[in-house]
């Protein structure tokens, strides 16, 4: 079988990983040449009694936790097992599933980053899970995942109930671009609904860094008019662009729209809302933007989106 997808899908253990599959199915286009990898880092003996193998006198301490882990290892792989079931129900084959229970080497999040440089399309996780991945957001294993897999596309499944359509936030930066072509290379031709959007911020964004919990509730945010309208024709331009790209991949022109925000304070919190109001279930960023302060992290916006968007799931496509 040629290959041309491969996902990562990060298993955890939880239910949650169950959603993910969950949205694998829902979400994802089953096609023949995919292959999904579900994959787990299962951990040693704990570090303090690793240094005890040799003590004699704790031989019976360490059998007892040497069977606990091969009965983990066990209802592990049954999980593994359980996840690929529901992938093969909803129509993916058994030989496009792989399965990895991977002995912990480095660390988990090493293992995980090393095993992503296999040629993978994309990283699947959710957002929080147990054991080494809980607190996928604000554990230090999801932080070093988003801060070292800058060389492949990440989806953060969020809460959201799945639909086919999806909130494409762009400016004109390289990785917007990488998104779009990520988006029209995975989606095209599959019937998807996608928003092209794009949020311009207001005058007084630019002007002072105001704490969100102190900014005033109303506020002279739009640009001057001419200014405006040259934002306007630049982004129109944008989206010309993005559109070509996407009807050429197969998208129905009737199926892509686009919508401009004007006058936002914050592009991140003017993504999530127009998400919510739209019924998206899905938005797309690229990693980093055009601003220099794009450089924290993953970028301002892509980061914000991850942290405010939530019960979202968000591709972040380096």
């Amino acid at each position: 079988m040629r290959i041309s997808n491969k996902f990562l899908v990060l298993v955890d253990g939880s239910e949650r990983s169950i959603q993910t599959a969950s949205y694998i199915k829902a979400f994802l286009p089953v096609r023949k040449e995919t292959q999904l990898v579900l994959f787990h880092v299962f951990g040693n003996l704990p570090e303090p009694y690793q240094e005890l193998e040799d003590e004699s006198n704790c031989d019976e301490v360490l059998s007892r936790l040497k069977h606990l882990k091969e009965e983990q290892k066990i209802k592990f792989r049954e999980h593994l097992e359980r996840v690929k079931q529901i992938l093969i129900s909803d129509g993916f084959s058994e030989k496009s599933i792989v399965i990895k229970l991977h002995p912990l080497e480095k660390g988990v999040a090493r293992d995980i980053i090393e095993e992503a440089r296999k040629g993978y399309t994309a990283i699947i996780m959710r957002r929080r899970g147990m054991g080494a991945l809980t607190s996928i957001i604000l554990g230090s294993v999801a932080v070093k995942l988003l801060q070292a897999l800058t060389f492949v596309p990440i989806i953060l499944v969020g809460q959201a109930p799945p639909v086919k359509k999806l909130l494409l936030a762009v400016d004109e930066s390289s990785f917007s671009m990488k998104a779009v072509d990520f988006v029209a290379s995975l989606l095209g031709g599959q019937g998807y609904e996608v928003c092209i959007f794009h949020a311009i911020i207001g005058l007084d964004a630019v002007t002072f860094e105001i704490p969100a919990q102190t900014m005033p509730e109303s506020h002279e945010s739009e640009l001057p008019d001419s200014c405006l309208e040259a934002f306007k024709i630049r982004v129109a331009r944008l989206f010309q662009n993005i559109r070509g790209k996407l009807v050429r991949a197969g998208f129905a022109p009737e199926n892509i729209s686009e919508k401009i925000r004007t006058g936002v304070y914050s592009r991140s919190d003017a993504i999530v809302k127009e998400a919510q109001d739209g019924g998206y279930s899905t938005i797309v960023v690229g990693r980093r933007g055009l601003s220099q302060v794009d450089a924290f992290f993953m970028g301002r916006v892509g980061h914000e989106v991850v942290y405010a968007g939530k019960n979202f799931t968000v591709w972040v496509v380096s």
